[in-house]
């Protein structure tokens, strides 16, 4: 799986102009997603559907292209709505969120295993651990308080998420394979 032709492949999309204009679509969508529709629950905390979409634009792009789809979809958004002051660890929490994704769904079939533990590893590892990090780094409370809140956030969310994401995934991954948008793991 994570074989150097794995990554080749995503770093290809840079020779695509199909798959250039589907990552352009995607960080529209997730530009737009993520300004406009989340619910805040707190300071720099809140709830959105974006993270469908980044899985998604992970899937079909993989963890190269992927990442750089998640920083420029973090630029992009900063510049046409700023919440807030720009700071490249949300940058950075945005490439890995991608990257997280592409290694669990790039080239494979989505299942309940892989939606589970790219939950659990964004929500834990990317959003809680580094997001609070950023918190504490921009903001005036320490990295516990912004931890806790965090953790409880995720925590409350994660099943919902996941349920969320399988459904997604399920939907799309056959209309992907079928449009030729990915290409389906051997065997499958």
């Amino acid at each position: 799986m994570f074989t150097r032709e794995f990554w080749k492949s995503s770093a290809d999309t840079f020779r695509s102009t199909r798959k250039l204009a589907c990552m352009a679509a995607m960080i529209a969508l997730k530009v737009v997603v993520g300004s406009f529709f989340y619910i805040p629950v707190g300071e720099n905390l809140h709830v959105s559907l974006s993270f469908l979409l980044v899985a998604v634009d992970a899937m079909i792009l993989g963890p190269v292209a992927g990442m750089v789809s998640g920083a420029l979809t973090d630029i992009i958004g900063f510049m046409l709505v700023p919440n807030g002051p720009w700071f490249a660890g949300y940058t950075l929490t945005a490439m890995l969120g991608e990257l997280v994704y592409a290694l669990f769904f790039y080239r494979q079939k989505p299942d309940w295993k892989r939606c589970i533990a790219s939950k659990v590893i964004t929500n834990y590892g990317v959003n809680v651990l580094l997001g609070s990090l950023w918190s504490a780094m921009l903001y005036s409370k320490g990295y516990i308080y912004y931890m806790t809140k965090s953790l409880i956030k995720n925590s409350i969310a994660l099943p919902v998420q996941i349920i969320a994401l399988f459904a997604v995934m399920r939907i799309v991954y056959p209309f992907l394979v079928k449009r030729g948008a990915i290409k389906a793991p051997e065997g499958n």
